[in-house]
């Protein structure tokens, strides 16, 4: 069973390095400006000190690191800063794009981040923040309306990107099921999926919004979600991941950016009808269509994440199990011990974010 999925992941893996040649500046549109073309203004005092140059890779993922591009905050907040903004399909390739020593920050889910970490790769990468805890957002679609559990894909074929959260959803689903050996697994970018879908190359995918909505509005229904593996004791998360060298020489500038994270999850949290102006803007969706895109994800502030369960030192232990799944399934060559996923991660941010 475990060779079967192994070839999978290999074959995705080498797929994923071509991915993430493609990958490049992307921008809704609306620039970093702010929502209705004024002036921003940073929502506390700027720092103008910091000099830094910063090239941070995002996702179409709805989170308050999108709040923050769409109303140009880190440009209000550090005026003498250089930031650039670069469009990735997955976090495979984003762990790419870190390998080749051409991004400082970026957003990957836990299963990319901890092969990051993990041998072969052992990038020189830290954990700043999570983004967010995945639930709903994350799920198993199927497009014959008579599945309804898992075992009804036995034989199929399920796409998803390989080295995602998803991916290591789906293969926890699977395992769990007994049905790893008994399906097609296609490594395919969410923005991929839909054709696919719509030619009938594939029976289901475990992907995210807003190709899941798309998946669900050509007919699909939901089979299974992370949320539900997480339950199961596999939970996923969405982490902005950054190069080590980056947060040694601007710890001011990860400050900064924690602090708006903090604010951008406070505005989610509290006004998100105006935050879903911005966020849709980013994806390229109506606002009203992120309202329950929001609901599939659980948002932490500042305070939560530099508590000990998580970037003060707990969520290691979060890496840790994650390695040792991946192992399992040939995704890494070696785990490590908890303490080298503890040095894993960056809490500075978040505690100063929190202060």
């Amino acid at each position: 069973m475990r060779s079967v999925v192994r070839r999978a992941i290999t074959a995705g893996l080498a797929v994923a390095a071509v991915v993430a040649t493609t990958a490049g500046c992307v921008e809704s549109g609306r620039g970093d400006t702010g929502t209705a073309g004024a002036q921003a203004v940073c929502p506390f005092a700027a720092d103008p000190g910091v000099t830094a140059t910063a090239r941070i890779g995002f996702q179409a993922i709805p989170n308050a690191d999108l709040f923050v591009k769409d109303r140009g905050l880190l440009a209000a907040c550090l005026p003498n800063a250089k930031v650039t903004w670069s469009q990735f399909s997955s976090g495979a390739d984003v762990v790419q794009a870190f390998g080749a020593g051409s991004l400082d920050i970026g957003t990957m889910g836990s299963s990319p981040a901890t092969k990051a970490l993990s041998a072969p790769l052992n990038l020189p990468v830290r954990v700043l923040w999570i983004h967010d805890v995945i639930g709903k957002s994350e799920s198993l679609i199927a497009k014959d309306n008579s599945i309804t559990s898992l075992a009804g894909l036995r034989g199929k074929r399920i796409a998803t990107p390989f080295g995602s959260t998803a991916h290591y959803s789906l293969l926890a689903a699977l395992g769990k099921a007994g049905l790893a050996a008994d399906v097609q697994l296609i490594n395919m970018t969410p923005d991929a999926i839909p054709g696919a879908w719509n030619g009938g190359q594939i029976d289901a995918a475990w992907v995210w919004d807003p190709t899941l909505s798309k998946l669900a509005e050509s007919g699909g229904h939901i089979v299974t979600s992370s949320a539900d593996t997480a339950a199961a004791g596999a939970p996923t998360f969405d982490l902005a991941v950054a190069s080590k060298q980056f947060l040694d020489e601007n710890a001011r500038f990860a400050v900064v950016w924690a602090k708006l994270q903090d604010y951008a999850v406070t505005q989610l949290r509290t006004k998100p009808e105006e935050a879903a102006v911005s966020i849709g803007a980013q994806l390229g969706i109506e606002p009203k269509l992120v309202g329950p895109q929001l609901a599939g994800y659980t948002y932490l502030g500042a305070a939560e994440q530099a508590d000990a369960k998580y970037l003060g030192g707990g969520f290691g232990a979060d890496l840790h199990k994650t390695a040792e799944f991946l192992l399992s399934q040939g995704g890494i060559a070696a785990v490590g011990d908890e303490s080298a996923y503890r040095t894993g991660i960056y809490g500075e941010a978040a505690k100063g974010a929190s202060s």
